[in-house]
């Protein structure tokens, strides 16, 4: 008989017992080694039957068991102990707090997904599992940020593999009282409701739950209330679920409910309020919109007033290299959901248009996302420096006129949290030969501190752990792979890996462009090489499931079954073995989609070497020795030619040099290989890491934010309403702004390094004043085609007069570079308050 609802029903603690209540609520055990084995410890088969949640195995555990643990003396004084470590990590200064000078007071932190354990199924692929890193790296950091999310009541969905080699999708219902989530409430301890008003005069609501993640508390809305309707309860039901309608109703509550749910967090708490609000992807767009409403309807601010206080404080981080990848929703439907009343004072036809792709190209007849993400927010980035150069190429239409490379777009790198990636056996290796904590500044590559054989050992351990999982993975599949599950796999064997999502760009089976080629490299009777694969295809993307069913049908055959295996249900419980199992990370997308791929640098923080196309960050930290470069065909004439060309260099990456170096030995150790390995966990190790993404988004937007956004509020947001008349007024007059002459000299017939250059400039202001704008002298050296490339020299030239109702400006410049050089004059809008001089598009040069 099947259950109507299904709930976890937790024990009442002894007195003695009563701090794992609190151990098991903070996901900090999630990253905590000595928490994680202490919940273990209560009964380790279970702990790996409940999916390894304390709050689960609390539930689970019964009466009797807990009650003889109460007893034991040593099991008591280990939860006080790590109770006491709790407590002096969430209370004690860290990092953020020894920063001098101004910094943020608390970021919201805006996501559509959050990956912090296998346990928790709110995410699908990197957004979220970096998300979730970026949590976790705050936290260690005391950096004072509140994650903000949706509370999917199915998760994303379980994948099994049918025994035709199709992926096949459950949806098992999340019991978040069972997670160690708890509702927000108020004083009396009613559930805090947020509502949002929808089309046809309904109303959407949602709870909160609050799951601690460390310092750090991650709020996420539930459209499973008795206050919804029928339909309205299913809004939350699954990630990435639905289509058009359902997904925007899920960004409408993510990015506007995701707000109030934020100002009920503080009231009830007495948490400041956020002075950043940082959306990680477009899909929390609507955020601005709701803050814009705010101070129009509270702070009595016209639109571009409140406008400028909002893009001020907002950091927006595109994670998409292609059009493709954009939310984008009709514009009458937004338009209708805008109409209801839901955005007070905010004049929809004009917030409209900061979603419109009103460039050339784009559809009027569509609302996007990034774009809305963009014009919100004055701080933006990609994640990665190729991804960087990426999106100001694909969104440079949003700043007519300004060169690409000028486009307001930078890029901090994704890294990964280093205390959740590391394999536990590595860390105690780390632990006994540095003698600390696990940090990114060790030196591995110091034999005297950790010898050949030790690192050996600890690899082969965590080869053997996955061959295992592997095994046991096919074997309880239930489909023919459990017929041979006892025979795949070798601890002796080059072992590569491969597993993310499943989009056609991540091209899962490039690897099967030449079967025969390969079936040779895996059956290699000397030196053969094994190939373990996961990934998801999303639901509706049967091209994907197609390339899943591929590979699968390839694994099954008898003559290659033991050398390659598909792992069904790929997560991060999954991956935290996998990645330390595996000798070489593969990823092999198609240059330049992949906007960075984190996978491959946690593979590396276990000592795996990555075998890579120069994609992501990849294309940025490759060295020639952390592993090895897939080249690109990028004059191929066809897609087909391109990946025959770049399978064809990865068969012979693998056979001529990754084979050699892994069987090359000296008494059984791959000496040259480890070499590689050292080279690669420290180097890698002190970069890859979310520790110093956070402090990078800190230093270059976090804090720049909440400078800006804490001027422009003053008194009243003085300086927002003045900035918004200053853009007004450039606008309107920039018609007329002209560079009308340019006059250079100093220079000989043959210029010469040190000579003095002087320029002066004649412009037309259009009725603007000197004080308004920038000229500026943009010098560098000159391509053939006469383009300023590579590094430019921005010099700002002085106001010294007018001429004939032109103000004349004059600079001077110093000749300290050789060989072909040019220069070019502009004028650009000039105001304290502006991150960047190009931010409106608004470029003048002289002709």
């Amino acid at each position: 008989m099947k259950a109507l609802r299904t709930f976890t029903v937790r024990p009442v603690l002894s007195e003695r017992l009563a701090h794992l209540d609190r151990l098991a609520s903070n996901w900090r055990w999630s990253w905590s080694r000595a928490t994680h084995a202490l919940f273990a410890s209560m009964d380790p088969g279970l702990w790996v039957q409940i999916g390894e949640n304390p709050s689960r195995m609390l539930g689970a555990l019964g009466q009797a068991r807990l009650d003889e643990l109460a007893r034991d003396d040593q099991f008591v004084a280990r939860v006080h102990e790590e109770d006491d470590r709790l407590r002096a990590y969430l209370t004690g200064d860290r990092w953020f707090q020894s920063l001098p000078g101004p910094k943020p007071a608390h970021i919201a932190y805006f996501s559509p997904e959050f990956g912090v354990d296998g346990s928790l199924p709110q995410y699908s692929g990197g957004l979220g599992i970096l998300a979730g890193d970026h949590l976790k790296s705050a936290s260690d950091l005391g950096v004072p940020l509140t994650g903000v999310g949706l509370f999917y009541r199915a998760g994303y969905f379980r994948q099994s593999i049918a025994d035709d080699g199709w992926q096949r999708e459950s949806y098992p219902v999340l019991d978040p009282y069972g997670l160690g989530l708890t509702l927000l409430r108020e004083d009396d301890d009613t559930p805090v409701e947020i509502a949002l008003a929808v089309t046809g005069g309904r109303t959407l609501s949602a709870r909160v739950w609050v799951a601690d993640i460390g310092r750090v508390p991650l709020l996420l809305l539930d459209s499973e209330t008795p206050a919804n309707p029928e339909d309205l309860r299913h809004v939350t039901d699954r990630l990435y679920g639905g289509g058009g309608e359902h997904r925007l109703l899920q960004e409408l509550l993510l990015g506007i409910g995701g707000v109030r749910a934020v100002r009920a967090w503080c009231r009830i708490t007495g948490r400041e309020e956020p002075d950043v609000y940082h959306t990680n992807e477009g899909h929390a767009g609507f955020q601005g919109l709701e803050r814009m409403s705010e101070l129009m309807s509270g702070a009595g601010l016209g639109f571009d007033a409140a406008l400028a206080q909002v893009r001020a404080s907002t950091v927006f981080t595109t994670h998409t290299p292609v059009p493709a990848g954009i939310d984008r929703f009709p514009r009458d439907l937004v338009a209708d959901y805008l109409a209801t009343g839901l955005l007070a004072g905010l004049d929809a036809g004009r917030a409209l248009a900061l979603g419109a792709e009103d460039y050339p190209g784009g559809d009027a007849g569509v609302f996007n996302m990034a774009v809305l993400g963009l014009h919100l927010g004055q701080h933006a980035n990609g994640v990665s420096r190729l991804h960087g150069t990426v999106s100001r190429a694909m969104f440079g239409t949003l700043w007519p006129g300004v060169d690409t490379d000028e486009v307001p777009i930078g890029s901090i790198t994704n890294g990964v949290h280093a205390p959740t990636w590391v394999h536990p056996a590595l860390k105690s290796l780390s632990e006994r030969a540095f003698g600390d904590a696990l940090t990114t500044e060790h030196d591995w590559r110091d034999r005297d501190v950790v010898s050949d054989g030790e690192l050996w050992a600890v690899r082969t351990a965590m080869k053997q752990e996955l061959i295992a999982e592997a095994r046991g993975r096919l074997a309880a599949a239930g489909s023919t792979a459990g017929a041979w599950a006892g025979d795949v796999l070798d601890p002796d064997v080059l072992t590569i890996g491969f597993a993310r999502r499943v989009p056609t760009y991540k091209r899962l089976t490039l690897m099967l462009r030449d079967p025969e080629r390969l079936t040779r490299l895996l059956t290699d009777p000397e030196r053969p090489v094994q190939i373990v694969i996961g990934g998801k295809s999303h639901p509706a993307d049967d091209s994907g499931k197609l390339l899943i069913q591929q590979l699968v049908r390839f694994s099954r055959d008898p003559k290659v079954r033991d050398r390659i295996v598909f792992l069904p249900d790929y997560d991060i419980t999954l991956a935290k073995t996998l990645y330390p199992g595996c000798d070489v990370w593969l990823n092999n997308p198609l240059r330049p989609l992949e906007a960075c791929g984190t996978s491959g640098m946690k593979a590396a923080l276990n000592g795996a070497l990555n075998l890579s196309v120069l994609d992501g960050w990849w294309d940025e930290w490759f060295d020639g020795r952390n592993g090895w470069a897939i080249p690109t065909a990028d004059t191929a004439t066809s897609d087909q030619e391109r990946d025959d060309l770049e399978a064809a260099a990865l068969y012979d990456l693998i056979e001529h040099q990754l084979v050699p170096a892994f069987y090359d030995r000296d008494g059984g150790i791959p000496v040259g290989w480890l070499e590689r390995v050292r080279h690669t966990m420290t180097d890698l190790g002190a970069k890859a890491t979310s520790d110093r993404m956070v402090r990078e988004y800190v230093g270059a937007l976090y804090t720049p934010a909440a400078v800006h956004a804490h001027a422009l509020a003053a008194d009243g947001h003085a300086a927002a309403v003045e900035l918004a008349a200053y853009i007004a007024r450039v606008r309107g007059a920039w018609s007329g702004v002209r560079v009308r002459s340019v006059d250079a000299s100093g220079i000989a017939q043959q210029a010469r390094a040190g000579d003095r250059l002087t320029v002066r400039a004649e412009v037309e202001l259009g009725g603007l004043s000197p004080a308004d704008v920038a000229v500026q002298l943009v010098s560098g050296r000159a391509d053939a085609d006469g383009d300023l490339a590579g590094e430019r020299t921005v010099l700002t030239l002085d106001a010294t007069g007018a001429h004939e109702e032109a103000t004349v400006f004059e600079a001077a410049l110093d000749l300290d570079v050789t060989g072909p050089f040019g220069y070019a004059v502009r004028v650009v809008p000039q105001h304290p308050h502006l991150v960047s001089a190009v931010e409106f598009g608004l470029v003048t040069f002289a002709s």
